[in-house]
């Protein structure tokens, strides 16, 4: 009657071992270490591992061992003051040929590497950490997409001789003509411009005059548009501070929320993300010679010297063709089998790149990389802050045919055509941001939160565990028993998944630890209700489990549904709360339905009892 089939003893046994081995990295701590990955994506070779250990070695750095993993490389220290100064030689020693981010290693042994499992990664209030919530100022966008259009329209206007009177009123742009029969042929103008832009005839008696102005749809893709290129361009930026595991994310309708573990310096941190960057497509001077240039410190007329990624000389034209405010979209894809990155230009940009290809097929041009940074300097023993205007080549490819809005550029990695689109579509901000908040979490803060949590989850447990044994007896053991298997599997879920574990998580965690045994409570409950009618302790164990799943299943539903109303609508903390609370519902259905089932079956299932203790 107790009793279940054998592939229902097998299944249950699978996941528990499976929920085991997740969790298993996470019973290893973990060592202070530094990834270091080469900007290109190319891994390092073993003559340049043995520099790196030689110049550690030199410098007198404490660190373990240096091992590579997917082309990274990652080297161990046995404290945190000994990673952080590393990370500042090795960085001034490799000269920003590569990353180098600080980050925690967990001390697993081989054979679970080999499997690539991982432990959970911890969030910004155990881990210690700066964060940053951005305001967007998204008016400020829609007021440059307006100039934009106003400048196109105009030059468009006087290239084909109409004499008019163009201003901006707000978020729309007037139109005054001073020949009426003009207005066709303006209204043609503006939609070759944008034809998704409204055109409004305003005129009166005494002027003829039209209004434009961008649709509401067009007015949220700006919008959006902002926020989206902003969070790239962040992105890109806070890898220039080496952390290891960031997240920038949006929040709401304007404002962008950047975490970085491991950062304990908010001011670098900001210096960094408040840096101002664009770009531009240049021809590159063919005629020239750039080393002889670098050597005589000067440029021919008509050019300028800037420097690739490898640190080679290159002479570029002064007059650029596109700059980074005239590039709508780009994209990585693949053109006839080889990595590539997709470039859509405004009607500014395409008239420029339009003609420039034309005359210049089967030559190289350039994408010049500007960005312009504060650092801080100490001079005579005070701090100063300076600008720093940086310039760098990060692409030349050949002109292969005539193309204006959209074309491609080939000729690059798969990584490189990955940076090479993160670059272009963030490497300016789209509209200004402002720092509204700013919070710093300590190490030794984020450690306590730990300890405590893993307290509160240690406490709540044994006073669990002890009234189950003491109330329920052996029923009371195997209750607890599935209690420590779905303590196990919400671990081995939150690995599996690499959700970060935050504070608001782990209090998820206390309260599934409480709610787990519910199920339990039921089902107890009802076999003693079994018993007391008269029936049999076989026939008062399968009644209680199969009477008690409906109440079990819809008291469990809906809290999980709560959980999932509390993600969707939630932000960061209430989201990692509602992630381990309908991780914790899900495993303890299953501990309290399935695995416990099958134990009872295992000790009681069996063989003859003529009195059950429960």
């Amino acid at each position: 009657m107790n009793q279940y089939p054998l592939w229902k003893n097998l299944l249950v046994m699978a996941i528990v071992l499976a929920g085991l081995l997740l969790a298993i990295p996470n019973f290893y701590g973990e060592d202070p270490a530094l990834i270091v990955a080469k900007e290109n994506g190319v891994g390092f070779t073993e003559s340049e591992i043995e520099d790196i250990k030689a110049y550690l070695d030199e410098k007198e750095k404490s660190f373990s061992s240096i091992n590579t993993k997917n082309n990274q490389l990652l080297i161990r220290f046995s404290d945190v003051e000994s990673q952080i100064n590393a990370s500042d030689s090795i960085r001034s020693y490799l000269n920003r040929v590569a990353t180098v981010a600080l980050a925690f290693a967990p001390r697993t042994p081989n054979w679970i590497n080999k499997l690539d499992l991982n432990p959970m990664s911890l969030g910004l209030d155990l881990r210690g950490g700066v964060y940053f919530k951005f305001e967007v100022d998204l008016d400020a966008a829609i007021d440059q997409r307006i100039n934009q259009y106003v400048t196109d329209i105009n030059k468009s206007l006087i290239d084909q001789r109409i004499r008019r009177n163009i201003k901006k009123e707000g978020n729309r742009i007037r139109i005054e003509l001073s020949n009426p029969e003009d207005y066709t042929a303006t209204r043609r103008t503006i939609r070759d411009v944008d034809n998704l832009l409204r055109v409004t005839n305003s005129s009166n008696a005494s002027i003829t005059s039209m209004i434009v102005e961008m649709t509401e749809d067009q007015l949220k893709e700006r919008r959006d548009f902002a926020i989206q290129q902003n969070i790239l361009t962040m992105r890109n930026r806070v890898n220039e501070l080496g952390v290891a595991e960031p997240i920038v994310q949006r929040q709401g309708l304007d404002r962008i929320i950047v975490q970085l573990p491991g950062v304990q310096d908010p001011t670098q941190a900001e210096r960094i993300l408040g840096a101002t960057a664009t770009l531009e497509f240049r021809l590159v001077c063919e005629n020239e010679n750039a080393f002889e240039a670098e050597e005589k410190g000067r440029a021919p007329i008509g050019c300028d010297l800037f420097y690739e990624r490898s640190g080679n000389p290159v002479l570029l034209k002064k007059k650029a063709i596109v700059t980074g405010n005239q590039l709508v979209d780009a994209s990585q894809n693949f053109s006839q089998g080889r990595p590539a990155v997709s470039i859509r230009l405004d009607s500014k940009g395409s008239k420029s790149m339009l003609e420039t290809t034309k005359r210049n097929l089967n030559k190289p041009m350039a994408v010049l990389f500007i960005q312009q940074r504060q650092e801080t300097k100490e001079e005579n023993g005070v701090l100063v802050n300076s600008a720093v205007l940086e310039k760098e080549v990060i692409n030349i490819a050949t002109i292969r045919g005539v193309f204006s809005s959209q074309f491609e550029i080939t000729g690059v990695s798969v990584y490189e055509a990955k940076d090479l689109s993160i670059l272009l579509r963030a490497g300016a901000l789209a509209a200004p941001i402002f720092k509204v908040e700013e919070k710093t979490v300590g190490p030794s803060l984020g450690q306590d939160n730990i300890n405590k949590g893993f307290n509160a989850i240690l406490i709540g447990l044994a006073v669990v565990i002890f009234f189950m044994a003491f109330y329920y007896k052996g029923f009371g053991l195997i209750a607890n028993f599935g209690l420590l298997i779905n303590l196990v599997l919400i671990v081995g879920i939150l690995s599996l998944l690499q959700a970060s574990l935050t504070l608001p998580g782990i209090a998820g965690i206390v309260l599934t630890v409480g709610m787990a045994v519910d199920a339990n409570v039921l089902i107890f409950e009802r076999i003693r209700e079994e018993i007391r009618n008269g029936n049999s302790p076989q026939a008062s164990i399968t009644a209680g489990y199969q009477k008690a799943f409906a109440t079990i299943t819809d008291a469990n539903v809906t809290t999980l549904i709560a959980a999932l109303v509390l993600f969707t609508f939630g932000t960061g903390p209430i989201k990692g709360f509602a992630v381990t609370l309908s991780i914790g519902i899900i495993t303890s259905l299953f501990t309290a339905i399935l695995a416990s089932r099958a134990v009872v079956n295992i000790v009681y299932g069996q063989r003859t009892i003529k009195k059950l203790r429960i």
